[in-house]
């Protein structure tokens, strides 16, 4: 692999990304026609460049298309308990899509996806209840999803 995929993504690379990002089903000859490539250049890039842990390329579900119409932000103080072997814990339970670690007034910050109310009424008081270590939890319940998008800015 070449020192380049060390640090920083040429103009190149940043222009698969964003072919990519467009449409994620693009193949590599597609994205080199439109790039005025190779195949086979716009493939060893994709394929450097996911070694390099730069890209990675996911599909992205629509979370009521599943059936799934509560989303729930979950925060979570421990005690007696570190928060990454509750983290672990928690991130296996089907409903959690999102776990984290984080600083501050909380230790565990979970994005929770479930069917309806009575779903999430049996999340909590069955799930969560065996779960140990746990203090305390303040839910936040999504009224409306403004932005999902899993993209962010590329610099340098």
């Amino acid at each position: 692999m070449s020192d380049r995929y060390d640090n920083k993504l040429d103009a190149t690379d940043r222009a698969i990304i964003e072919k990519l990002r467009g449409n994620g089903r693009a193949t590599n000859r597609e994205i080199a026609e439109e790039l005025g490539l190779t195949a086979n250049t716009v493939s060893s890039r994709i394929r450097q460049m996911e070694s390099a842990g730069q890209l990675r390329v996911i599909a992205v579900s629509d979370f009521a298309a599943h059936g799934h119409n509560v989303l729930i932000q979950l925060a979570i103080q421990l005690d007696n308990r570190s928060a990454t072997e509750a983290a672990v814990e928690l991130a296996g339970f089907p409903e959690v899509f999102a776990a984290h670690i984080v600083n501050g007034n909380y230790d565990i910050d979970l994005l929770i996806a479930v069917e309806d109310f009575d779903a999430l009424k049996r999340f909590m008081l069955e799930r969560l209840s065996g779960v140990r270590g746990i203090r305390s939890m303040t839910p936040s319940i999504s009224v409306d999803i403004l932005k999902y998008s899993f993209d962010h800015a590329i610099t340098g």
